[in-house]
Formats: C-alpha cells, sequence, structure tokens
C-alpha cells in the first residue's frame, strides 16, 4: 500500500505541470472534441510507458542524446505544424460552436498519439524518473509502484478533459475563444524556441 501511494504522489506530480499535452488535452476539451477518446489515449499511453520504464529500467539508464535530438527535431516541427493550423483558426474567427467538429477523428488520433510520444520528456517522467525511483524495489513493490502512479494518471487525464468540458458552456464568444487560442499558440511557440535553443546548446557543448 505505502509503494502504491508512492506511487501516486510521484506519478501524479511528474504530470501536474503544464505541457503541451496537457495543454491540447484541454483544448479539446473545451471544444468538446472527441473528449473520450484523446482522455482515453493519453491514460492508456502513460500507463504503458509507466509499467515500461519501471520495468525495463534496468536495461538502460539513460536517453543517448542522438535520440533525444532526433525526437526533439520531429517534436519541433510537430508543434509549428500545429501553431500554423491554430493560428488558421485563429483568423477564421468562428464561434465554438462550429470549430467544435472541425477536426476529424483520425486526425485527432494522429495529434493525441503525436503530442504524447514527441515528447522526450515523458520518457524521463516515466522511465528515467520512476524507473530510477523504484530500480531497488522488489518485484510486487515495483508493480504497486506502477499502479499507483497510472491510477494518477487516470484520475488527471479524464478529470482535464471532462473538467474542460464542463466549462464548455461558459466559453461560446468568438472573442474568448480568440483569446484561448492566442495563449495556445504563445505558449507552444515558446515550446518551440525553448526546445529548439535546448537542443543546439546540448549538441554544441557535446
Amino acid at each position: 500500500m505505502e509503494n502504491f501511494i508512492l506511487g501516486f504522489l510521484t506519478g501524479g506530480s511528474l504530470i501536474l505541470a503544464i505541457g503541451p499535452q496537457n495543454l491540447f488535452v484541454i483544448e479539446q476539451g473545451l471544444k468538446r472534441n472527441f473528449v473520450f477518446t484523446v482522455t482515453t489515449i493519453c491514460t492508456v499511453s502513460d500507463i504503458l510507458l509507466i509499467f515500461l520504464g519501471i520495468f525495463i529500467y534496468h536495461i538502460f539508464d539513460s536517453i543517448s542524446l542522438e535520440v533525444e535530438v532526433i525526437l526533439n527535431i520531429v517534436l519541433v516541427l510537430f508543434l509549428v505544424r500545429f501553431i500554423k493550423e491554430k493560428i488558421n483558426e485563429f483568423r477564421t474567427n468562428h464561434k465554438i460552436k462550429n470549430i467544435k467538429k472541425s477536426q476529424n477523428l483520425k486526425n485527432i488520433i494522429f495529434k493525441t498519439l503525436g503530442f504524447t510520444y514527441l515528447n522526450p520528456h515523458v520518457y524521463s517522467d516515466t522511465v528515467f524518473i520512476l524507473g530510477n525511483l523504484s530500480k531497488n524495489f522488489k518485484l510486487e513493490d515495483k508493480f504497486y509502484f506502477a499502479l499507483g502512479a497510472s491510477f494518477a494518471s487516470i484520475i488527471f487525464f479524464y478529470s482535464l478533459g471532462y473538467m474542460s468540458s464542463m466549462f464548455a458552456g461558459f466559453i461560446k464568444k468568438k472573442s474568448t475563444w480568440k483569446y484561448i487560442n492566442t495563449f495556445i499558440i504563445t505558449f507552444m511557440s515558446i515550446l518551440v524556441i525553448y526546445i529548439s535553443y535546448d537542443t543546439y546548446t546540448r549538441l554544441i557543448n557535446t
């Protein structure tokens, strides 16, 4: 039970930080756009990575710089494309009811998977932090630790998606949605700059 609680608290603290994946979940919740699909993909992916990270940590103890650079480059390209779509959406100036189903299921699944698996931090959290923290645990303790972290992910993602959906009714004015899109575009742009700069500095310092 102690390891379950430790896993729950540790896993919960790692996913609370606002990142591109969480922001994407909030956006889809506000739009009421395939909320169950988005939250389920995020949750299942997180659980999979948590268990893999905890139980295969002994195979490797660090992510290679080459792999991280490749993931960062792909993530930057992915974010730039997403920002471009948000700018186009910003210009159209539609009401939220017209934006709600503007993306098909296939596109939403692709974006959710992209925000989940292209972010190197998801691997650092699940493999290198959770894996490292539990590396000396007994097998049974590792299982309960992973279960606790997974339970935190389940609560977090479904709460994030459906609580955002609950607020959708209060955000019907196109001016309000303009502010939301402005924040998303700004935040994602800062992330692109940060990831690009961090990748560049790490490369020149090797």
